[in-house]
């Protein structure tokens, strides 16, 4: 129980357009100890990352409008935010997906449905190399 709480204050951003991901990733990372910001979209997720400046941020491929390949281009674009992690969501393991996903700056790609371990995960793994300054 312990290790799940060593994620205490990471602010953690996830974008998907299915309620069901965005809540259940929700549970799971509240329940680790995470501050949670949801973001329905791409454009949703754009003005909610300069107000909340997530330490890490998961994003859905498919979406309308502005789709997770779009989104995370704008994101690792941005100077500020160039280092956040962003990891992919999506339920395509291909490998074209998962090298188009590279090309775009996204730092992992976790296929759909996830797990509470493999999310946590996940967040620990990128986030305890910023911690550690």
């Amino acid at each position: 129980m312990s290790e799940e709480n060593n994620l205490s204050g990471t602010k953690v951003m996830v974008i998907d357009d299915s309620n069901t991901i965005r809540r259940s990733a929700e549970i799971f990372l509240l329940k680790a100890g995470c501050e949670v910001i949801l973001a329905e979209d791409g454009f949703d997720a754009m003005a909610k990352i300069a107000d909340y400046q997530p330490d890490i941020i998961f994003v859905d491929i498919m979406m309308p409008r502005l789709d997770g390949y779009q989104a995370t281009m704008l994101i690792k674009k941005n100077p500020r935010f160039k280092h956040t992690p962003v990891i992919m969501l999506s339920s395509k393991d291909g490998l074209f997906d998962r090298a188009r996903g590279r090309m775009v700056g996204s730092d992992e790609y976790l296929t759909k449905p996830f797990t509470k371990d493999s999310l946590l995960e996940a967040v620990r793994k990128h986030t305890s190399t910023r911690s550690g300054a």
